[in-house]
């Protein structure tokens, strides 16, 4: 692989903070000063490895409330990046992905059960959407992770497919892309972000993936990419798109976003593929002093 897109939390506020962060004695301002620091050296790596690897310089927004718009606006505004995914963590302003007590906080505001739960996820994620046109969406079905039964068919219940399948139409609608993501089998689950039923409903309706593995340390690099590849050929996937200009583009649109696509039999034999682990020598890399 020689592009690689880095996609860093954007800062929450005070309220948001993960327990944790709290422990930590983290704070609003203490984010966003580490947010400008992954800025800084993002944009070093950029620079020093441009002859060997293509990197882009991205965030992921959380949307956890209305006041979201104005911390992501203000993001884009006062930086400059080349893209950004859309997610949602949180349902009623509760994490919904850090652990099993909140989930279970978070469904009890949602009336008790894991339909409603999911309804209200994607409810929100919907909201997102339609504010942001996101250019990719990532780990669209992540309130699975803690649910009851995290490897169930979203789509059992008739209402959460009604929403699913809204909220594709919209992604296509403006040109925006599924982020496929490998951070879910690293999780324990039995398959990626999306599952396997909501990328099958989204091929249909004409949609189109990016890959990614929501690495949070310098190991997770490329983690479960070979299972990835193996599950987009058994669910009928047969291209990968990946970003090709760098527009630097403060937009909140996918309108200034360029991407190509590769078809999945082109990079089967792909070194990246072949060599175990996958992240070795990006570690030397990245771990790189600052010259």
């Amino acid at each position: 692989m020689q592009v690689f897109a880095l996609t860093e939390h954007m800062p929450r506020e005070q309220d948001d903070l993960y327990p944790d962060e709290i422990e930590a004695l983290q704070t609003q301002e203490t984010l966003i000063e580490l947010f400008d620091a992954y800025v800084l050296e993002a944009t070093r790596l950029q620079s020093a490895y441009a002859p060997e690897i293509k990197i882009f310089i991205g965030l992921e927004i959380d949307w956890i409330r209305p006041s979201s718009m104005r911390w992501i606006h203000d993001l884009l505004e006062t930086r400059r990046f080349d893209l950004f995914v859309g997610s949602v963590h949180h349902v009623h302003t509760i994490p919904i992905d850090y652990d099993r007590e909140m989930y279970v906080e978070a469904r009890g505001r949602s009336g008790g059960t894991d339909q409603q739960l999911f309804e209200n996820y994607f409810d929100l994620q919907f909201e997102m959407i339609q504010a942001l046109k996101p250019p990719v969406v990532g780990h669209f079905d992540l309130i699975r992770l803690k649910s009851d039964e995290p490897n169930a068919d979203c789509l059992r219940w008739d209402a959460v497919r009604q929403k699913i399948s809204r909220n594709l139409d919209f992604i296509i609608g403006y040109g925006g892309l599924l982020e496929l993501s490998s951070a879910a089998l690293r999780k324990g689950l039995s398959e990626p972000y999306p599952a396997k039923s909501i990328c099958q409903m989204y091929l249909t309706k004409g949609g189109q993936f990016t890959i990614s593995d929501d690495c949070h340390s310098v190991d997770q690099i490329g983690a479960n990419y070979g299972q990835l590849l193996e599950f987009a050929e058994e669910t009928g996937i047969e291209t990968w798109n990946y970003l090709t200009e760098d527009p630097f583009s403060n937009d909140l649109s996918s309108s200034k976003i360029q991407f190509s696509s590769i078809r999945i039999a082109e990079i089967k034999d792909h070194q990246f593929f072949k060599q175990e682990p996958l992240s070795a020598d990006l570690q030397r890399n990245i771990s790189a002093p600052s010259s």
